[in-house]
């Protein structure tokens, strides 16, 4: 009885076994299994796939063209022109297919994208279907798990992509701004956040750079040094080339961007650029943060929408932070929240335990000044001033949980008015009138007293100083007496695509080093051009006080 039991069960297993690889052959050929079931195999991926692609051009000369997308048959059009609106006559746009995977079925005809290549000839190989401006698609009956599932257009022959899940397809469509294809295989991949620690030696290395003002495109070179080298110059490719030479010299741990990395007169589209200043710290896996300039927005994408992209980014730390104020139209008529965006702060951990080391302060210092009574630029808001004194408070308990001194930096893009100090102790060049607001908000005062010993700015390019501010103190302080202090400091513009001049400025970047047991802050410069080394290498704190350099 047991071994006629034992022989039934050893024949239906055989038998399932048959069935299960005759129904999986079938399905590869016919797609007999419907949807529910394909969503429970490992090879498919739950969502929206890409179905066709196809280039349109429309415009006033062509009457028989739309720029619309035929949204009932499930197409979708990626809202960038080809011609990056530069023609008078003519538009072109990638459209884009899409169908829920729950309803594709190969028995109705679907075909699903499985790859995309653009060029003028045929690609090798069997099913390459031709489309217009030289796209050729791959299409089949079977959903896989590599399928095409997200499709968009990045610009210029320098164009790199950094998302993870994306491939950068060669060549470019042959109309417009030499725009470039990319497409997404499977589902959405959401990017780790970094956790950035202090190192075994108890010490951080971060690097400031400042001003890159990349394009969409190679960019135009401004002010290059020295002048014999401005006929070959190309702005994007040597900014970027310093950037990464400084990167594989000096190994940061962590990297701030501080302001004005998309150049927005010459980047209409603002991703290209952005995408094209993250790749150097990506590519090395250094951990990125990033704040807003007065160009960044001055292109195709709001402030809010550029520090959201940027903050989806692997290695990014960046933050679009809380909603602080009103929607308020910015000077080309787009709302803009006052408060701004990228007011955020980042926690570096202790070596070995969760306690934080440093905290790094970012916050948004907008653009032009919204007063018409008030020329020049604006100025940190006293809600933002709020959140900064309100979120410092309530992490100043754990602060001190930490077994060395904890410490604070801040960074900003348009300096604060008390930069304009003269006669105070200082380090490096003051080339140029420091543009800082004319309104004085108290966001230097506010830094004092919450203990921050550094704060850091960009925008005036070739001023590159480390200046001490120490005030008399207010009421509660002995007269005659000064507070604690803080050092203001550039970074200095890195980037060809912004100005330079100012008697042969050279680009640069500047570099921090934090030294845990010492409570020492440490600075310095690297140079663009030249073997300079280290440049102006001081100490600005020691033992958690401001360090006066000797004059």
């Amino acid at each position: 009885m047991a071994r006629r039991i034992v022989r039934t069960l050893i024949q239906f297993t055989i038998l399932s076994l048959v069935l299960a690889v005759l129904l999986f052959v079938l399905d590869l050929r016919y797609r007999v299994l419907p949807p529910s079931v394909h969503f429970l195999l490992p090879e498919h991926h739950a969502g929206t796939v890409v179905t066709d692609l196809q280039p349109i051009t429309c415009g006033h000369l062509q009457l028989l063209s739309s720029c619309t997308s035929n949204t009932a048959a499930g197409w979708k059009r990626v809202n960038k022109d080809f011609y990056l609106s530069r023609s008078w006559t003519a538009k072109a746009h990638l459209h884009v297919q899409l169908k829920p995977e729950s309803e594709f079925s190969a028995a109705a005809g679907d075909l699903v994208v499985v790859d995309a290549k653009v060029g003028r000839i045929k690609p090798d190989g069997d099913g390459w279907e031709q489309r217009a401006h030289g796209l050729w698609v791959k299409r089949q009956g079977k959903l896989v798990d590599d399928a095409v599932t997200g499709a968009d257009v990045l610009f210029g022959p320098d164009a790199v992509e950094v998302r993870e899940g994306w491939e950068l397809k060669g060549g470019s469509f042959n109309v417009g701004e030499s725009p470039r294809l990319t497409i997404r295989r499977g589902a959405p991949v959401v990017s780790k956040r970094p956790t950035v620690r202090m190192r075994k030696d108890h010490k951080l290395k971060i690097i400031q750079v400042s001003d890159l003002h990349l394009s969409t495109g190679v960019g135009h070179c401004r002010d290059a040094e020295p002048a014999s080298s401005a006929a070959a110059c190309e702005a994007d490719p040597r900014t970027l080339a310093f950037i990464e030479r400084i990167l594989d010299d000096e190994k940061p741990d962590l990297a701030v961007l501080s302001g004005d990395q998309v150049n927005g007169d010459t980047a209409p589209d603002a991703a290209t650029a952005v995408f094209k200043f993250a790749e150097p710290f990506i590519k090395r896996k250094i951990p990125f943060a990033t704040i807003l300039g007065n160009h960044d927005d001055e292109g195709n994408l709001l402030r809010g929408e550029i520090m959201a992209l940027t903050a989806s980014l692997p290695y990014s730390l960046s933050r679009v932070g809380p909603q602080l104020g009103a929607l308020r139209p910015d000077r080309h008529g787009r709302p803009q929240l006052e408060g701004g965006a990228g007011n955020y702060y980042i926690e570096v951990l202790a070596h070995k335990s969760d306690h934080s080391a440093v905290t790094l302060w970012l916050l948004d210092t907008h653009s032009y000044s919204p007063d018409p009574q008030q020329e020049g630029y604006d100025w940190i808001k006293p809600y933002q001033i709020d959140w900064f004194r309100e979120t410092h408070a309530s992490l100043k308990d754990a602060h001190a949980k930490y077994s060395f001194m904890h410490l604070d930096l801040a960074f900003i893009h348009i300096p604060l008015p008390e930069y304009r100090t003269r006669g105070a102790p200082m380090v490096g060049a003051w080339k140029e009138p420091p543009t800082a607001p004319r309104h004085n908000s108290g966001f230097r005062n506010a830094l004092v007293q919450a203990g921050v010993k550094v704060v850091s700015a960009g925008h005036d390019h070739a001023n590159d100083y480390c200046l001490l501010d120490q005030q008399q103190q207010g009421q509660g302080g002995k007269e005659g007496e000064k507070d604690a202090g803080l050092w203001m400091c550039y970074a200095g513009g890195s980037g060809f695509g912004g100005y330079g001049g100012y008697g042969g400025y050279h680009r640069r970047v500047r570099l921090w080093e934090i030294d845990a047991p010492a409570d020492r802050i440490r600075t310095w410069k690297r140079l663009e051009y030249g073997e300079a080394g280290r440049v102006d290498e001081q100490t600005v704190v020691e033992g958690g006080t401001v360090v006066v350099p000797r004059q």
